[in-house]
């Protein structure tokens, strides 16, 4: 079941629940076999074998249960953690599952332990399941996810996100059964702004203007940082600003931390970036910071000619 985007949180008879940063993941484990996979349904067990061994020695099984995976570094859910799980090597993720074990944070259940479908029962009743199942495995690595129906709880959970383990809130209808491939939950986000450098851009692919900029702010040692990028240019402002960036290529682009390569997702994407002068300067949108970077795309606000690049430091996003 998946969430459409809103402006703000709905009032009524909803359950709210913090929206967690990191791995989406459906578990099933049947008599003999543990399975986790992303909502693409491409399996992830693999790379958190930390988790299914975990599973595998749970007294309960024939069940399925919605869940977020989460890596903890110093008491801090860390995303980069995460994502170093996504690598061809055994021995590496073996390694990383030792040094920075993983968490599993439930939320639902499509199944309780035994086979019982609760696809069609409301809320409460799948939360109960939760509850149950969490409390009866008494394991460190399960943690049952917060959930209120009061709305100034949910407001702040949602002023507090979009620096740690959560980006904003959920809203789950308490009478409505699960909804596989629907969107029938709501998440709201905490959306901030900030005004950024802009150190280079990719190109679209296949065509000669540009695709996506890319974004930094300076850090305490006046270099500058690639933080991200933004994507959500207008058409008919493509060729102008093409014209724009390219006219400033040939710049150190960025001094400090700069643009890597291709997503551990999405091979397709291009890493090749042309870097600019560091002379534009744009607000954009932004949800989520983690490990000093945009957790997500950022939209376009408009342009700074009146911020001088120098004044963008991370002072914004802390």
């Amino acid at each position: 079941m998946e969430a459409r985007t809103a402006a703000r949180l709905p009032e009524g008879p909803w359950q709210y629940e913090p929206k967690w940063d990191g791995f989406r993941c459906l578990i099933f484990k049947g008599k003999e076999t543990v399975e986790l996979r992303a909502k693409s349904g491409k399996p992830l067990g693999r790379y958190f074998p930390e988790l299914t061994t975990m599973l595998r020695e749970l007294a309960a099984s024939q069940f399925v249960m919605d869940a977020e995976i989460l890596i903890e570094i110093d008491g801090l859910a860390s995303f980069e953690a995460l994502q170093m799980r996504l690598h061809p090597a055994e021995s590496r993720i073996r390694k990383l599952s030792i040094e920075t074990p993983a968490r599993l944070i439930l939320f639902d259940a499509l199944a309780a332990p035994g086979g019982s479908i609760l696809l069609e029962k409301p809320l409460p009743d799948r939360r109960r399941a939760i509850e149950d199942f969490v409390d009866k495995a008494k394991n460190a690595m399960l943690k049952l996810s917060p959930a209120t129906t009061s709305l100034a709880t949910a407001g702040r959970w949602l002023r507090g996100a979009g620096q740690g383990a959560t980006d904003g809130v959920v809203a789950k209808a308490l009478a409505e059964p699960y909804r596989p491939g629907e969107r029938a939950m709501i998440k709201v986000k905490r959306l901030r702004t900030a005004d950024c450098v802009v150190g280079g851009f990719r190109y679209l692919s296949g065509k000669h203007q540009v695709g996506s900029l890319l974004l930094g702010l300076y850090n305490e040692r006046g270099q500058l940082d690639h933080v991200g990028f933004t994507s959500t240019i207008a058409n008919e402002e493509r060729a102008a600003l093409t014209k724009r960036l390219e006219a400033l290529r040939g710049g150190p682009g960025f001094t400090g931390k700069a643009p890597g390569g291709p997503s551990r997702w999405n091979t397709e994407r291009s890493e090749k970036w042309e870097p600019v002068r560091p002379q534009l300067v744009a607000e954009v949108r932004f949800d989520h910071v983690t490990g000093d970077r945009f957790r997500h795309g950022t939209r376009l606000v408009r342009w700074r000619p009146d911020k001088a690049p120098r004044q963008c430091t991370f002072e914004q996003i802390a």
